[in-house]
């Protein structure tokens, strides 16, 4: 049972709906999580901005490689509200199958680049509690990318560490389609389960 309700999406100020919309293209709704930050407008719009920022195609890193990034990070986390949502954002920015039903074990996936499963190992390190970069993982990354790539790579785990945060602690309840990803992509591979967000 979440902490606290969210704001149902008919009951949210009109210009702070019209900014939140940005969330209906990248996951098919504007999602609880960002509906209950709606309680305090200011947090949700900054929020906002700092996703647009970071989840935005610079040309390196591409918007669909950031949410398998995002999946990988909420995973080390255990944040299974993130995890759901992540597969489902993986899928809708054209992720293969492969990819899909791979991330969790990308370092033994062909499907996977080896700048990719460097990415990806810094994520897994850079969200464990308590953080686990070390010299080698971050040379592992640093061997495959660039200084600025690597900054939205970061950004990335850093944005995951107070989303995964945020909605462990409210206890978000998961939106339908969410759930039905984690369901359908994830219980079987993972043991995922929503705990606390079903």
């Amino acid at each position: 049972m979440p902490l606290i309700p969210s704001i149902p999406e008919d009951d949210l100020d009109p210009d702070l709906k019209d900014e939140l919309s940005f969330f209906v293209g990248t996951l098919g709704g504007i999602p609880n999580s960002i509906r209950t930050m709606a309680l305090r407008p200011q947090i949700a719009m900054a929020y906002t901005a700092l996703n647009r920022a970071v989840m935005a195609d610079y040309g390196s890193v591409t918007p669909e490689f950031k949410r398998l990034i995002g999946y990988v990070a909420s995973f080390a986390s255990g944040c299974l509200y993130c995890q759901a949502h992540m597969i489902l954002a993986s899928e809708r920015f054209g992720a293969s199958e492969e990819r899909l039903n791979d991330v969790y074990v990308f370092e033994d996936s062909p499907h996977f680049s080896d700048a990719e499963k460097a990415a990806l190992a810094y994520a897994h390190a850079g969200a464990a509690v308590p953080n686990t970069v070390t010299d080698e993982v971050g040379g592992r990354l640093r061997a495959h990318w660039s200084d600025e790539a690597v900054v939205e790579v970061t950004s990335v785990v850093a944005l995951f560490g107070y989303l995964n945060r945020w909605n462990d602690s409210m206890g978000t309840a998961l939106e339908e389609m969410p759930m039905d990803r984690g369901e359908r992509r994830l219980a079987k591979t993972t043991g995922w389960t929503a705990g606390k967000h079903g």
